[in-house]
């Protein structure tokens, strides 16, 4: 596999899995482990959409830990898509992952409406004109609203899924209500939430959301993630998540 500047092959030790980097641009980091793992549950043969797939990481770890038939992974970014491509050869994917570079506003151009069973999603976290800017443009876009809003990423994910089809994200915990009054806009019912919290005593941090499109209202509210316990070591769940 030819490799780019700067651009290295990590082994996600997990069933084989590699990814390519580029150790100067936005690596993937626990909240996608974490989101692959939450949604583990997606039914058998199901058509999934992972908006915003980055380098894929995602969906490679997806296409091992379930039964799913095809991923698709939207990415504006060109070279972030590439790199993506790439990955998915790496591993002998190509009949379980597409990667489709494009704004995910546009997403209705290369899929049907209604149909997908499955949209996961790990979405730039921060409102455009919030926090620190001084990343180069692939980690301002990757971290920031900057080609699509938290707003247009329900939408879209509304629009792909099939009636009782999943929604399942992970995003910051104090964006909660912003996320909550989205879903219930666009006819996707929270039926799951889990927080998750770096240490015990610590407030949390991220927080992991399933959505069912047109499902009744019930939500249930998981026990929390805890990422380090008091002596800063890996809780055994995030062992057996990664697979250590």
């Amino acid at each position: 596999m030819d490799l780019l500047e700067n651009e290295r092959i990590d082994d996600l030790q997990y069933e084989g899995l590699k990814v390519i980097q580029n150790k100067n641009s936005f690596c993937f980091g626990v909240d996608s482990v974490l989101l692959s793992d939450f949604a583990k549950e997606i039914k058998r043969n199901s058509i999934v959409v992972d908006i915003g797939t980055g380098t894929g990481i995602i969906g490679l770890l997806l296409c091992k830990k379930t039964n799913l038939r095809k991923i698709y992974g939207v990415e504006i970014q060109k070279d972030v898509a590439d790199m993506a491509k790439r990955s998915v050869r790496l591993n002998q994917l190509e009949d379980k992952f597409e990667i489709i570079n494009c704004d995910i506003c546009q997403i209705l151009d290369f899929l049907e409406p209604n149909l997908v069973d499955c949209v996961v999603t790990n979405p730039p976290y921060k409102k455009a004109n919030t926090g620190f800017k001084n990343e180069d443009e692939t980690q301002t876009i990757a971290r920031h609203e900057v080609k699509c809003t938290l707003e247009d990423v329900v939408q879209q994910a509304s629009k792909l899924l099939k009636d009782k089809g999943e929604f399942y994200m992970v995003h910051r915990a104090e964006r909660l209500v912003d996320i909550m009054c989205l879903l219930r806009k666009y006819r996707l019912e929270p039926k799951k939430v889990r927080f998750v919290h770096s240490k015990p005593k610590e407030k949390p941090n991220l927080i992991l959301v399933k959505a069912i499109k047109f499902a009744n209202s019930f939500l249930k509210i998981s026990e929390p993630l805890v990422i380090y316990d008091e002596n800063g070591n890996e809780t055994e769940e995030i062992r057996q998540i990664y697979g250590r």
